[in-house]
């Protein structure tokens, strides 16, 4: 049976960089984006290049009504979803805790907690055995910065990545007889434009002294990470992490 990702938040960075991965290796693939369809369907132009079907959908996983009109979309003109990457987050400008507002905090707790958990949701009605379906794997990107807290710049970024972390373990524990494995990538500093969402578009030059490996990671890299969970070489990997940091 041929394979299908759908990837959230893949018309940039991480999640660009794991489409054009699967769609190289056979996936059909379905891409949401909430603002940037222009780049969404340039995107879709590079993936059926592989001869792979390739949708993208509007969607904003802060809206539960987007999520379940994002996988109708996929099973409509894709048919058996296989694989779902949680990819799609966001961040706002660095501050202190004690600048954050309600919010300001809710808001990314909305997207990055409550939109990648009904994400799951959303599989698990399509992929256990339980309800009728034939498995599949479940990728969540989480982030360094659930294990470092991410002090004066993040703090609220972090606690929601830390919790991805948890529904992970969680997810991964409970889905095991259902035919679905759970895992996570935690990315480091890597070259994409969520930075610039942050107010410091450089700021991997500011920390890669702090790097181990000295220098920041490349969208590409977590995608062969992303792509390695999903894939059967780790058959028998889940409710675990990988992290994709450069040593930090």
């Amino acid at each position: 049976m041929k394979k299908t990702a759908l990837i959230t938040g893949g018309s940039r960075g991480i999640g660009a960089a794991t489409a054009r991965l699967l769609a190289s290796r056979g996936y059909d693939i379905c891409i949401s984006y909430r603002q940037r369809q222009r780049t969404a369907e340039t995107l879709l132009g590079e993936l059926r290049a592989f001869s792979v079907e390739a949708i993208a959908v509007q969607a904003d996983i802060s809206v539960e009504s987007d999520i379940e009109q994002l996988f109708a979309q996929a099973d409509e003109k894709l048919g058996h979803l296989s694989a779902l990457v949680n990819n799609a987050g966001m961040l706002l400008p660095q501050t202190r805790a004690e600048n954050m507002t309600a919010e300001r905090i809710n808001r990314i707790l909305q997207t990055n907690v409550t939109g990648t958990l009904l994400c799951c949701r959303e599989a698990i009605r399509r992929m256990s055995t339980k309800h009728g379906g034939s498995g599949g794997t479940i990728v969540n990107v989480s982030s360094g910065a659930a294990r470092t807290g991410s002090p004066n710049e993040y703090i609220d970024y972090a606690a929601s990545k830390g919790a991805v972390d948890s529904m992970t373990v969680g997810l991964a524990k409970e889905l095991a007889s259902e035919g679905i494995r759970v895992n996570g990538v935690r990315p480091g500093p890597i070259h994409t434009d969520m930075h610039a969402d942050g107010g410091e578009p450089d700021r991997i030059e500011r920390v890669k002294a702090n790097i181990p490996l000295g220098r920041g990671g490349r969208p590409e890299e977590i995608a062969n990470a992303i792509a390695w969970l999903l894939g059967d070489e780790a058959s028998y990997v889940t409710g675990s992490f990988i992290d994709v940091t450069g040593g930090s």
